[in-house]
């Protein structure tokens, strides 16, 4: 019962008998509020809109060992569900500082986590680019961390959420920033990228032959691209053979836009800046690992990796990726590309 003089706040109406907007579904908007629905969907092996099922959990366990006081460091939060069961490990004694670009997500997560009876100090949430790894710990007077964790790419929240305009699958504003802060979003970076560039990053990001097509017709309808719908369109119209539920033209719409969220925020680079920055910042003997979806990003860490190896600044790399289980593919298609490596820093 409410409090006395607290008044109660009934739950918005919707349209018809089931809500069709995203931000009228109460439930993926607050799935944390409904855990027997959430259940019953990851019980017939689906991803619960607003979710995100962690991928290769023990695998990543196994590899980073984590033990009670460990400093930890989850560069890519996201919904938490490496990061839970990294504290579980880690307490009493440790620390793991959770790391986003997303300010939205992060504050829904550091709020679970923070609600969820861990001991005081041992979850930092930190708002930030993970290529600033050094300046983060800097921050916090940590000299060196014993665990570090990056699981790439993009998360089911973000895709899930049309105004976020990261999926082609529901019309909402053409956005892509993992960090709505930022300056540009997808609409201005196709306002102003060049054609050549556009083609180029395409068939860089995506691995997509249509790449010089695909960039003609976005660059044709320059300045009127304002919604992920409308970009779809776009990409359509230069496969005039092909209908937009065929399962080819399905997978150059979702390649074509990874290829632009890539770019938009500088993912690469961003990568790059945190593989060059990884070794002086674990402690000697401490364990990294890299969770890939994407053959760029999987080549970086591989290259990255094999030099530090090389260089004497690791002891021991993973000679192969790992991948996810024939079970956790089956349940969770969305781990079907995953890539897990592994370093250890030089003692």
């Amino acid at each position: 019962m409410a409090d006395e003089g607290e008044k109660h706040v009934r739950r918005k109406r919707y349209r018809g008998d089931h809500p069709r907007l995203f931000s009228e579904k109460y439930k993926e908007r607050h799935p944390e509020d409904y855990p027997e629905d959430i259940a019953h969907i990851l019980a017939r092996g689906d991803t619960p809109a607003g979710t995100h099922r962690p991928i290769c959990v023990e695998e990543i366990l196994s590899v980073l060992a984590p033990s009670p006081g460990d400093i930890a460091v989850d560069a890519t939060l996201g919904y938490g569900g490496h990061a839970g069961k990294i504290l579980q490990a880690i307490v009493p004694g440790g620390r793991l500082y959770g790391v986003d670009r997303d300010p939205i997500e992060l504050a829904k997560t550091a709020s679970r986590l923070e609600s969820s009876g861990l001991p005081p100090g041992s979850f930092i949430p930190v708002h930030s680019n993970f290529q600033a790894l050094p300046d983060i710990l800097a921050k916090a007077g940590v000299p060196g961390i014993d665990l570090f964790l990056a699981d790439l790419g993009v998360s089911s929240m973000q895709i899930d959420d049309p105004e976020r305009g990261f999926s082609f699958k529901r019309n909402g504003p053409l956005d892509m920033r993992m960090d709505p802060r930022s300056d540009r979003s997808a609409r201005d970076y196709l306002a102003e990228v060049p054609e050549e560039a556009l083609r180029d990053a395409i068939a860089t990001d995506a691995d997509q032959e249509g790449a010089p097509a695909i960039a003609r017709a976005i660059c044709l309808r320059r300045g009127a691209i304002a919604t992920t719908r409308d970009l779809a369109e776009a990409i359509l119209s230069a496969f005039p053979d092909l209908e937009f539920k065929d399962p080819e033209m399905q997978r150059i719409l979702r390649r074509s836009f990874q290829a632009i969220r890539i770019e938009v925020n500088a993912e690469f680079s961003s990568l790059d800046a945190l593989l060059g920055a990884l070794p002086s910042c674990l402690n000697p003997g401490g364990r990294a690992a890299f969770l890939a979806f994407h053959s760029g990003e999987d080549k970086r860490v591989e290259a990255a990796f094999a030099a530090g190896m090389a260089d004497g600044l690791y002891s021991s790399i993973s000679p192969e990726p790992i991948r996810p289980g024939k079970e956790e593919r089956y349940s969770n298609p969305r781990s079907s590309s995953a890539k897990l490596r592994w370093a250890i820093r030089s003692r």
